[in-house]
């Protein structure tokens, strides 16, 4: 979001195909009209993206504000291969098939997001906005040498805007007005202190009435929140540079995220998505901060020493009908009464981290980075069990209908890796990466399951060596071509006890993948292509299935067998005079190996082996099904033509085009039950007038308003944005 002559004579189309991983940006280099080098920070170093061995997507904020991309949500329709399933306290991120698909918290994410080189909550607060942002880089592939665990689907490095020492009083501001009452605004400003000092402040805010017309209990007036937002965040950063050798670089963020509710129905209504009903009170408040502190010291050898640390902190509370009706449901035209189940819970997050490195010079034969990486994690379920599933709700604290939670959850993992590059001639470069982990999760955890005390108190230990080697080939300055062998870790989890005993632990899951790619540029830099291919043997996928032996509960365990994924990507950009466009696409096929399961949806009592089965209508053969959220198909496109209307002026129309194939939500893959999840194609279309320092832009966002599902979760089908359309005001200084 790349051979030259090849792609050219075959058609127009094909040349938006054959690429994929370059920035998807407008921005223009040294010669009128020329694409300026993107540049990555995957392996700890300032690389050009088309010299590295990596499949990627990188978005400048100017990109982002083009595309219609303002959180984690919209992503999906701006690389190839990636889906987003937000289901309200968290998503289910999956690149290529892997990241997460278990909506818990003992199953951590498969797809990191670092922000400003912090590694971010590993599950909950993933509705963080994207504003004041350099670059977004969406890698793909498992990331093991230097993203480590929960990076088996890849990894999103989101950087914010640093200080400039020397640059002035400059900044932005802008303000929206939209359909649904919108209404946001945000801005950054740098602050020049001294000639070794500078600052920077930014800040976000947003208001907007729900897309959603609900019903109260029994068809009458609904009084709790609809699904209002209102949300703002800030963000403060300090740059010290005394001299050339250091630099100290210090962000500090807080988000008051306040979604007012994610309402959702049952997957089998026949209603609209956004008219829905509800007799439970709903929330969705998130409250979280972060603070960065990176340190550089270069040694007069050219050694660079590095050290970032990360301390975030958070609270997220949620309220949610589980049954998703207003106590009525239309059967025939014949309102039924159905129970009110609910589900409640405020948790609290503490996440420290610390990484050091030591990183050679850029060139010379031998280039190098050692590392060690440690974290500390702890969920902490308040007291007086805040956690809550009432099923259904009868009398409020009727423990017999209630299965409640409190207690602690500490993790804690450390790892040390490097990565050794030998460049054995001017046109050919050997890679070999690795990194050790060591993590560990604990539970201090009492349970009242219907009126049943349970103590959970066990622990759990998961290690793994994983790594990367590579062989690069730089052709000419303008062809690039590598070919890697890859490896993936995601520590596994504990199981919370049912009244049976200490359930067994779930394994972790590893991923090895084999990659050939090729990068070109051509027509004197004014387009960039990629292309590559993947094929991943995937052992031990978590999924929550019935309990082998006592199928009513549900369980976490792995696929005991191999999942085989494999596919094509295709990504380009391209600048000609006034005339850009960009365009990704991602081909793949999944397929599960020999498993048996039964479904927790639908009750049984009899056991099921995941090994051997046997097959039954309540054991599942799922052998050959697709992997969860793996769409064969993802496409997008984006072009625009900037008119100029005077020195100063400029109009810029642009259309962008999003398509994320069908998929399925379990691996069951019971079209009765909701889990097919329909393709999504989403148009996005904006009209830009730009006057010296100035710009307004008419905009909106699926423009064909498409009601589309977006997630499936707890039986209950969740919505995504339907359309959005309004102004955006922009000054720069």
């Amino acid at each position: 979001m790349k051979i030259q002559h090849l792609c050219l004579s075959a058609s127009t189309l094909v040349i938006g195909w054959c690429g994929v991983a370059v920035a998807q940006t407008v921005t223009t280099g040294p010669s009128s009209g020329e694409l300026a080098e993107v540049v990555v920070t995957a392996e700890r170093r300032h690389t050009d993206l088309q010299q590295t061995p990596i499949s990627a997507t990188v978005l400048s904020g100017g990109d982002l504000a083009n595309l219609g991309v303002f959180s984690i949500d919209q992503l999906q329709f701006a690389t190839p291969g990636a889906t987003v399933n937000n289901f309200g306290q968290g998503n289910d991120f999956n690149i290529r098939g892997v990241g997460k698909a278990e909506h818990n918290s003992q199953t951590t994410v498969g797809v990191v997001t670092y922000r400003d080189g912090v590694a971010t909550f590993p599950g909950y607060f993933q509705g963080e906005p994207y504003y004041d942002i350099a670059n977004i880089q969406i890698l793909r592939g498992p990331q093991g040498t230097f993203g480590g665990q929960n990076a088996t689907g890849g990894a999103v490095l989101v950087n914010t805007n640093d200080p400039v020492i020397g640059g002035g009083y400059t900044g932005y501001g802008s303000g929206q007005i939209g359909n649904s009452h919108d209404y946001a605004v945000q801005g950054a400003i740098n602050l020049p202190i001294n000639d070794t000092l500078a600052a920077r402040f930014a800040f976000n805010s947003e208001s907007r009435d729900s897309f959603y017309n609900i019903t109260g209990p029994n068809g009458g007036p609904y009084a709790g929140n609809p699904g209002n937002l209102r949300e703002a965040s800030g963000r403060f950063g300090l740059l010290w540079k005394p001299d050339d050798a250091l630099s100290v670089l210090l962000k500090i963020d807080y988000n008051y995220l306040d979604f007012g509710a994610y309402p959702a129905d049952p997957y089998y209504a026949t209603e609209d998505l956004f008219h829905i009903g509800v007799n439970s009170p709903q929330l969705a408040l998130d409250r979280f901060g972060r603070a960065a502190l990176k340190i550089d010291y270069v040694l007069p050898d050219g050694i660079t020493l590095r050290s970032v640390t990360g301390y975030q902190k958070g609270n997220t509370s949620y309220q949610a009908d589980l049954d998703g009706t207003n106590g009525l449901i239309n059967v025939g035209g014949v309102p039924i009464p159905v129970p009110n189940d609910f589900f409640s819970d405020t948790v609290d997050e503490t996440l420290w981290s610390e990484e050091f490195n030591v990183i050679s010079p850029d060139t010379g034969f031998l280039t190098w980075i050692a590392g060690v990486y440690f974290d500390h994690d702890v969920y902490n379920f308040l007291p007086p069990y805040q956690f809550l599933i009432a099923t259904p709700l009868v009398v409020p604290s009727d423990p017999t209908t209630e299965y409640r939670l409190q207690g602690t959850n500490p993790n804690q993992a450390w790892a040390g890796f490097g990565q050794l590059s030998f460049q054995l001639s001017t046109a050919w470069q050997l890679q070999i990466g690795a990194r050790y982990t060591d993590a560990k999760t604990t539970n201090h955890v009492d349970v009242l399951q219907f009126g049943l005390p349970i103590s959970d108190q066990q622990s759990q230990k998961f290690t793994n060596t994983s790594g990367k080697v590579s062989l690069n080939w730089t052709i000419n300055p303008n062809n690039f071509a590598y070919a890697f062998v890859s490896t993936g870790f995601r520590p596994g989890g504990l199981n919370v006890p049912v009244g049976l005993g200490t359930p067994t632990a779930f394994d972790s899951e590893k991923l090895t993948s084999f990659e050939l790619g090729w990068k070109n540029t051509s027509f004197g830099g004014h387009l960039r292509t990629q292309l590559d291919s993947f094929y991943y043997h995937y052992k031990n996928f978590q999924v929550i299935v019935g309990y082998p032996q006592f199928p009513t509960f549900g369980f976490e365990l792995n696929n005991p067998n191999p999942t085989h994924i494999y596919g094509v990507e295709a990504q380009t950009q391209a600048v000609f005079g006034n005339f850009s466009f960009d365009a990704g696409t991602a081909f793949m096929h999944s397929e599960l190996g020999q498993f048996y399961a039964t479904d927790p949806r639908i009750p049984a009592v009899t056991p099921c082996d995941p090994e051997n089965g046997p097959s039954s209508p309540s054991c599942v053969n799922l052998t050959g099904h697709s992997q969860t959220y793996a769409p064969n198909f993802t496409f997008n496109i984006g072009t625009q033509y900037k008119i100029a209307m005077g020195a100063e002026d400029s109009l810029t129309p642009r259309v962008n085009f999003g398509y994320v194939g069908p998929q399925w939500a379990t691996l069951f893959q019971n079209e009765a039950l909701g889990d097919h999840l329909a393709g999504r194609d989403i148009w996005g279309a904006q009209l830009a007038w730009t006057h010296a320092h100035y710009v307004t832009t008419l905009y909106s966002t699926n423009v064909n308003d498409l009601h589309y599902v977006s997630a499936l979760n707890s039986g209950l089908r969740f919505a995504g944005y339907p359309r959005q359309y309004g102004i955006r005001f922009l000054a720069t200084f």
